[in-house]
């Protein structure tokens, strides 16, 4: 789900997104665009998107002067990035909850190693091709760095875009250094290509090794600076989501309960359409589509009915095989049924049951014609067929 929002830094308003997963949030992420990109560049929406699906909400937003958010770059610099992220982070804070990881590509790699200390609770930190200080960006306006030192200013182009860089600028980047990077305390991953053209492995290097420990360093092997590549996105994500659950505790409190054997406890999540699923020694989640309001988090009621039809023919299948010693090394069914779920539900006080179920089985191996037919009549025995044919009486009690 993705929400836009604003927040204020310095006077001017920022533009963000928030994107948040289906199911719970496990905790919040903190993402950094690159120099003078915004929070919509490709690197930026797809691992924020990624990592939404692994159940990690994120915020990304433009700084101050870019995209969507106010104020004139020019004014900018380094310090008032941190500014921006300090300021992102209060927001997270107060309307939902603090940041727990801090993501930045690029020059936001080193604007996160920079503000770390001053979010206390953020427990770790990931850089995507960034630099070890903040003075490397001036590299991109090299050629223009003696007109700035004399007339105070200078247009730069920039991945075709003109940007005003004024002396401020330089003086500020300038003096940073790499000294609170030893000092950050939090867990850091360094990720980087090889083959970065825009900013050196050897950046990584040096963050590498100012670091104290727990660190970590991951190759995005044949990867470009801004991660254009979908694949070397989703990979960095997968990444960056696997370590950091060894560091963050997640907000989510794992749901528990206790099943006697032999029962089925189904008891409502969000008090909508996604249900807990219990047994003694399994648990899982019942859902309804998102195109009818549901989150589509687990199977919907008649999947569960399908389900159960189907693992039970497919098991009574596979003991007979075994049991005749029939050369079959595969075992499938595929089920469908004629009735909607919801249409259903809508009209449950005039329609009973479903009206049919169709059961489509198929194997492996080699059966006669007569071995066949008689598979055909084993399917029709699994206990659960039994069951439905049965009319069963469903007995229901209110108890408290």
């Amino acid at each position: 789900m993705r929400e836009r929002v604003e927040f204020i830094s310095g006077g001017n308003t920022l533009s963000g997104l928030l994107e948040t997963p289906e199911s719970d949030v496990r905790f919040y992420a903190l993402f950094a665009h690159c120099f003078t990109c915004g929070k919509d560049v490709a690197a930026a929406s797809r691992i924020s998107r990624a990592l939404t699906a692994k159940g990690i909400a994120v915020l990304r937003f433009d700084f101050t002067g870019l995209g969507n958010s106010d104020g004139d770059f020019a004014n900018t610099n380094f310090s008032s990035n941190i500014q921006d992220l300090i300021a992102a982070a209060d927001f997270l804070r107060e309307q939902y909850s603090a940041p727990k990881l801090l993501i930045g590509h690029s020059l936001g790699g080193a604007a996160v190693l920079g503000v770390a200390q001053k979010v206390e609770e953020s427990v770790a930190v990931v850089t995507i091709g960034s630099p070890s200080d903040a003075a490397h960006v001036a590299h991109n306006f090299a050629s223009h760095i003696d007109d700035i030192e004399t007339n105070g200013e200078a247009e730069v182009n920039l991945a075709g875009r003109k940007f005003t860089i004024q002396k401020q600028f330089l003086d500020d980047i300038n003096s940073y250094n790499t000294g609170h990077i030893s000092k950050l305390k939090k867990a850091l991953l360094v990720m980087h290509s090889p083959v970065d053209a825009t900013v050196k492995i050897t950046e990584a290097e040096k963050i590498y090794q100012a670091a104290l420990h727990p660190k970590s360093f991951v190759s995005l092997d044949n990867a470009d600076h801004l991660l254009t590549n979908k694949d070397d996105s989703e990979y960095a994500a997968a990444v960056i989501s696997a370590w950091a659950s060894r560091y963050i505790i997640s907000d989510v409190k794992p749901y528990q309960s206790k099943v006697a054997k032999g029962h089925v406890l189904v008891e409502e999540k969000d008090h909508q359409f996604t249900q807990h699923v219990s047994t003694g020694s399994h648990y899982w989640l019942a859902d309804e589509p998102t195109s009818v309001g549901g989150k589509n988090t687990g199977p919907d009621p008649y999947e569960h009915v399908l389900a159960g039809l189907g693992a039970c023919t497919a098991m009574t299948l596979r003991m007979y095989a075994e049991r005749k010693k029939l050369p079959i090394t595969h075992i499938k069914v595929d089920l469908t049924h004629t009735r909607n779920y919801q249409d259903d539900c809508d009209n449950c006080e005039q329609q009973n049951g479903m009206e049919a179920m169709v059961r489509n089985i198929s194997y492996v191996g080699e059966l006669s014609a007569q071995e066949q037919e008689r598979f055909l009549e084993i399917a029709d025995k699994c206990p659960v067929h039994k069951t439905l044919h049965n009319n069963v009486a469903v007995i229901s009690k209110l108890v408290n």
